[in-house]
């Protein structure tokens, strides 16, 4: 019989990982605290409307990786393949409008599209999205941006640049998509085969392709930024000087439009890399028409989202700390099988006093427990043997120095916590 192993496009976070996940989810929670932001957690899966709606049935996202399923009511549902469209369903759907503008909303958690599997990007990846739903000043869009600085700064990423650009709103987008269109017309030969499908339905994206042959015909194609409407520009220009106000590094981009439809004005991407390399690490924008397409009112908004994959593959590129790998404080060690009763309970007391510690509960003998007690990574083994028990102690071994000593039983715990606390402090 062959062995089931996970489908292609997912993986396993093992131990060895998943204590930097830890880490970055971490320094993401003390971030949006900072910045006022609550926490939600959402349906890994929805109606399939909300992202057909929300998202744009002419994006890639919805025409070819979506997870889509029928359920046993005949439901048509959608493992989520991002987090805004349901971030934005849930703000309406519990009345958030009647609270303080705008709801600061954040959340973390898988996210599904059939994409084809590379470094850093997977099947299944995980996200962090951050919202602030409810207002249209553009204020809220430069904290939104100073949100991801401070949050890849605490990260350790360098050279942080913001990517930034404007996409219009529904006024004066139309003209702009005309413009665009008679540039592209003499070009459709020149253009992929994706681009030209969009060429009618959403020319846009043609500027975020990533061929090269797309890349060279739309290197003059029009600014959208040059055809903005009073509103949106006044907006955008608002935008900018936000920016400069915190002295964020940032650079216009007239090919960042996003993959999604929902963006309106503000789109912007951050980038880090030690040599200035573009590698994006967020991307995000205003969103203030999205709310109606899922049939709700009127309802203006912008956030980002990061995958935690990709945020982590830069933090090691660039050398970053994780913080403090998790360690084991103590492992408990019995000289004779008779000693284990007294060791599992010298074991639950050092546990209840906040020390993380360890046993052996394959039968090795003692030198197969000292080895297993350094393969661990523990600080102390804490050596049980009847001669110590008769002495109401335990010997404990310095697994670093080599040195060993002897406490009182009763009073191990409490003087390695202040040996641990000692060396943390010091």
């Amino acid at each position: 019989m062959v062995a089931i192993k996970a489908p292609r496009g997912v993986r396993d976070i093992l131990p060895d990982e998943s204590w930097k996940w830890a880490y970055v989810l971490e320094v993401a929670s003390e971030v949006a605290d900072l910045f006022g932001y609550r926490e939600v957690h959402l349906p890994i899966f929805e109606d399939t409307a909300l992202f057909a709606r929300g998202i744009g049935d002419t994006t890639d996202v919805v025409e070819k990786e979506m997870y889509t399923f029928t359920d046993r009511s005949g439901r048509s549902l959608t493992l989520r393949p991002e987090a805004t469209a349901s971030m934005v369903r849930c703000y309406l759907e519990h009345g958030m409008q009647r609270e303080r503008q705008p709801a600061k909303l954040w959340c973390s958690g898988p996210m599904f599209r059939y994409e084809r599997p590379q470094k850093g990007r997977y099947r299944q990846f995980w996200q962090l999205d951050f919202e602030a739903i409810g207002v249209q000043d553009p204020m809220v869009d430069v904290e939104t941006v100073a949100l991801s600085l401070e949050l890849f700064r605490r990260l350790g990423l360098s050279n942080l640049e913001v990517m930034v650009n404007s996409v219009g709103c529904p006024r004066c987008r139309p003209t702009y998509r005309e413009k665009l269109k008679a540039y592209l017309a003499p070009h459709l030969d020149e253009l992929c085969d994706s681009c030209r499908a969009r060429f009618e339905r959403n020319p846009l994206r043609t500027l975020d392709c990533k061929e090269e042959g797309c890349i060279e015909v739309t290197q003059w194609a029009p600014d959208v930024v040059e055809h903005l409407c009073e509103e949106c520009r006044s907006h955008f220009d608002q935008f900018l000087n936000g920016l400069e106000a915190i002295g964020a590094s940032y650079r216009l981009n007239k090919r960042l439009v996003r993959g999604l439809d929902y963006y309106t004005k503000t789109a912007f991407e951050v980038t880090s890399g030690k040599l200035g390399a573009q590698n994006a690490v967020c991307g995000g924008g205003r969103y203030d028409h999205l709310a109606e397409a899922i049939g709700g009112p009127f309802t203006p908004g912008v956030g980002f989202a990061a995958g935690i994959e990709r945020v982590i593959l830069s933090m090691e590129e660039e050398g970053a700390s994780f913080g403090e790998r998790p360690s084991i404080d103590a492992f408990v060690v019995t000289a004779e099988a008779s000693a284990r009763p007294k060791a599992v309970s010298f074991l639950h007391e050092l546990r209840r006093n906040g020390l993380r510690c360890d046993m052996d509960y394959a039968g090795k003998g003692m030198r197969g427990q000292l080895k297993a007690a350094s393969s661990s990574g523990a600080r102390f083994a804490c050596i049980l043997g009847s001669e110590e028990l008769s002495r109401g102690a335990v010997a404990v071994k310095d697994l670093s120095s080599g040195e060993q000593r002897e406490f009182p039983l009763e009073r191990a715990a409490e003087m390695l916590k202040t040996i641990l606390k000692g060396q943390a402090g010091g």
